[in-house]
C-alpha cells in the first residue's frame, strides 16, 4: 500500500477501539498552577493489520532463559521488558496483543517499515533461490545492488565493500584510512558512537562503552560542537527548523559558535596528534549522544583542516543515511562536504544484517596492496536482494520526501512542548532524526535525573509509544520512526509525550 493511500485511509477512520488490552493512565492538561484536568487519553490511530495470537514461550520462561544463557549486560528497556511478537510497518505488537507505535525503529534500523510487503516478497523469493555463496563466486544480487548503491553516491565514491554491521564497516574504514595515509592517529568527537568492537571502541567516546583496558589504539577525541550543552551556541547555529533557546550575537550568515568550536578542533590537531594523521570520523548528526547537531559549516572547515594534516575524512552514515534526514539522501550532503570514505548500515537492510563501506578507487587500491581483505558473509545474496528492495521502496514510496515533511511537522510540534514545559530543554534534529533533551530547568540546563527520564519513558510505553534513549547522561529521547510514519501518528505521539510530561509534573507536585 502506498504512503498516500495510507494517509487517505487514516483520514477516513475514527479510532473507536484498540488492540491494546491494558488500560491507559489519565492525562491532565497541565498549567504551572495545575488548574485544569481533562482526564482524556490520546486515541491511538487505526492500524490495518491484526497479528496472529502469540503461541510461543511463556513470558517468565523467556526471562529465565535470558538470565541463564544470554549476555548479562542489561540493555533491555523498561521495568518489565517487552516481549515482542509481530511487526507491521510502524507498529509493533507484544506477546499479549498490545499495539505500540515504534518511534525507535530497532535502534534506527527499520527504515521502510517492519515486515514491509515488498521486502518480505523479495526475501522469500531469494530464500528459495540462493542463500549464500561467499565472495569467491559471483551472483547477480550483489552486482545489481552495487550498481544501484553507487548511483546514489557522488564521484569519486564508487568502490563498495560489503560487510555485515556498522561496527564492522567502521573497523574497515579505520584500516583503509591507515593503509592509505601510512599514518596512525584518528580523531573523533566526544559523545561519538562508531561501534563497540575492540577496534572501534577507540573512536566511540561515550563513557558506558569505555573500559580500563587497552583498545582502539591511536584514537584521539576532540570537543563535540554541541550548541545546546557545549560552551557556545545560539539561535542561528543548526540546520534544523528548530533552534536552541540560547541567545547569541550571531547572524543568520555568521555563526560565532562555529568559529570557536573550530578553534578547539584546530587545538586538538596542534597538540594531541602527530604532524600527519590517518583521518577523522564524524557522524553528520550524532545519534547515540542524543541527536547532536553541529553548527552549520563546522564539518566543512574541519574536513579542510584534517586534509591539511594528510588525513582522510570519514562520514559515518550508519544512522543518518538513506533519506532519513529528508533534505538529502546522505547526511554528509546536508553538511556541504564530500568525504573520502562513507560507512553505512542499519537502515540499509531494513533490519537485515548488512553494511557497506564506500570509498574512492585510490583508497580502495591502497587497502588491496596492504591486505587480502575478505568477508565470508559480506554481499551475500539474501542481503543484497533485500538491500535493492529497500532502495526501490524508498524511491517508489517517496520516503525521503516523507521524512522531510513529516519530520519538520513533528519538530515544530515538539518545539511547542519545549516552550510549554521547563524540563524540556532542547528539541533538535532534521527529518525523522529528532532528539529531545530533558533538563532540571532551562536556566541551569542540568540533565534531568536518569530515574525521572526512565519514568517518563515508561509512561510513554504504557500509552503505546516506544521511544529511544540517548545522551551522555541518558537524558535525551531519540525519535527515529520508520520513514513511512504519517502525520496522524505524529499527532498521537506528541500528545502521548505531552501526557507523560504532565504525569511527571503531577508526581513532582505531590512530592513523589
Amino acid at each position: 500500500m502506498t504512503l498516500a493511500c495510507r494517509y487517505l485511509q487514516r483520514a477516513l477512520h475514527l479510532d473507536t477501539s484498540s488492540l491494546r488490552t491494558h488500560s491507559f493512565l489519565n492525562c491532565a492538561s497541565w498549567t504551572p498552577a495545575f488548574m485544569h484536568s481533562l482526564h482524556t487519553r490520546p486515541n491511538m490511530p487505526p492500524c490495518d493489520f491484526s497479528p496472529p495470537k502469540y503461541q510461543s514461550m511463556p513470558y517468565n520462561r523467556v526471562l529465565e532463559i535470558h538470565k541463564q544463557h544470554l549476555s548479562p549486560v542489561a540493555v533491555e528497556y523498561f521495568q518489565k521488558p517487552l516481549l515482542l511478537h509481530q511487526g507491521h510497518m510502524e507498529w509493533l505488537f507484544d506477546s499479549k496483543g498490545n499495539r505500540y507505535l515504534d518511534f525507535f525503529s530497532g535502534i534506527v534500523t527499520v527504515s521502510v517499515g517492519h515486515c514491509h510487503p515488498k521486502i518480505n516478497a523479495v526475501a522469500q523469493k531469494q530464500l528459495g533461490r540462493l542463500w549464500h555463496t561467499s565472495p569467491v563466486f559471483l551472483h547477480p544480487p550483489m552486482h545489481e545492488y552495487a550498481e544501484k548503491l553507487s548511483a546514489l553516491l557522488p564521484e569519486p565514491l564508487k568502490v563498495i565493500f560489503l560487510v555485515n554491521s556498522g561496527s564492522e564497516a567502521n573497523d574497515l574504514a579505520m584500516l583503509m584510512a591507515r593503509a592509505h595515509t601510512n599514518n596512525s592517529d584518528i580523531i573523533s568527537f566526544r559523545g561519538a558512537y562508531h561501534g563497540c568492537s575492540p577496534y572501534t571502541l577507540g573512536l566511540t567516546n561515550v563513557g558506558t562503552y569505555k573500559m580500563p583496558l587497552p583498545s582502539g589504539m591511536s584514537c584521539q577525541s576532540t570537543m563535540c560542537p554541541d550548541v545546546f550543552r557545549g560552551p557556545w551556541g545560539g539561535s542561528h547555529c543548526r540546520d534544523s527548523p528548530v533552534q536552541t533557546i540560547r541567545k547569541c550575537s550571531c547572524t543568520p550568515d555568521f555563526c560565532q559558535a562555529k568559529e570557536l568550536y573550530i578553534e578547539q578542533f584546530r587545538d586538538t590537531l596542534n597538540t594531541s596528534v602527530a604532524k600527519s594523521i590517518a583521518g577523522f570520523f564524524a557522524e553528520p548528526i550524532q545519534g547515540v549522544n542524543g541527536v547532536i547537531q553541529y553548527p552549520k559549516g563546522f564539518l566543512k572547515e574541519a574536513f579542510e583542516l584534517v586534509r591539511e594534516k594528510g588525513g582522510v575524512c570519514v562520514a559515518d552514515e550508519v544512522q543518518t543515511g538513506f533519506g532519513r534526514l529528508g533534505s538529502h539522501f546522505w547526511g554528509f550532503q546536508s553538511q556541504g562536504v564530500l568525504p573520502d570514505i562513507v560507512t553505512m548500515a542499519k537502515g540499509i537492510g531494513n533490519g537485515f544484517p548488512m553494511a557497506a563501506v564506500v570509498t574512492a578507487p585510490e583508497i580502495a587500491k591502497s587497502l588491496a596492496k596492504r591486505i587480502n581483505h575478505f568477508n565470508t558473509f559480506g554481499g551475500n545474496p539474501m542481503a543484497c536482494a533485500i538491500g535493492s528492495a529497500v532502495l526501490e521502496v524508498i524511491k517508489e514510496e517517496n520516503l525521503q520526501e516523507n521524512s522531510e515533511e513529516v519530520g519538520t511537522y513533528m519538530l515544530v510540534k515538539l518545539a511547542e512542548l519545549r516552550d510549554e514545559f521547563d524540563i524540556v530543554g532542547d528539541v533538535r534534529g532534521k527529518g525523522l532524526m529528532i532528539g529531545i533533551e530533558m533538563v532540571k530547568d532551562k536556566r541551569s540546563r542540568h540533565p534531568l535525573p536518569a530515574d525521572e527520564v526512565r519514568q517518563i519513558h515508561e509512561d510513554c510505553k504504557d500509552m503505546g509509544l516506544l521511544l529511544g534513549r540517548g545522551g551522555i547522561f541518558s537524558q535525551s529521547f531519540r525519535i527515529v520512526p520508520p520513514m513511512c510514519v504519517t502525520k496522524p501518528e505524529v499527532d498521537f505521539a506528541v500528545e502521548v509525550f505531552r501526557c507523560a510530561l504532565i504525569q511527571h509534573m503531577e508526581r513532582k507536585a505531590k512530592g513523589k
